[in-house]
């Protein structure tokens, strides 16, 4: 089995999972993307709660690594009360928060995949890789 992580070359990873693991930070989790041995040219790397037995030879990558520096920020309720609030042409009530923060959340989801890094550098092993976005 190889376990020399430099061997790595690219790094595909889903959408779907990137910004799971993105969402699950920001409610606290730590949660990273991970790589496990063997080692080839071309890694897939997999949604991960980090758990104190991890094994040594895995690599995990920092979901907000993964992404460039104009991303748009997760929209917590506080921001979408705020924006809802702030719209003179709307009227403010609960239902309509839980509705136009849904859409937020929806327009957030959608548009994080277009702000993925072309490469980063692997924590782990101290070299860059290519990365690239699976479909959802």
């Amino acid at each position: 089995m190889d376990t020399d992580p430099t061997d790595i070359k690219s790094i595909a990873i889903s959408a779907t999972d990137l910004v799971a693991a993105i969402e699950a930070t920001v409610d606290g989790s730590e949660t990273v993307l991970r790589v496990t041995p063997p080692f080839s040219g071309r890694m897939r790397a997999r949604l991960h709660v980090v758990q104190p037995d991890d094994d040594d030879d895995t690599i995990h990558i920092e979901p907000g690594s993964l992404l460039t520096t104009d991303a748009p920020p997760y929209p917590t309720p506080d921001d979408t009360a705020d924006e809802l609030r702030a719209d003179d042409d709307e009227t403010y009530s609960l239902e309509r928060h839980r509705t136009y923060h849904e859409q937020r959340l929806a327009e957030w989801r959608e548009s994080l995949p277009d702000h993925v890094v072309d490469s980063t550098t692997l924590s782990d092993t101290g070299h860059d890789v290519t990365v690239s976005l699976l479909g959802a």
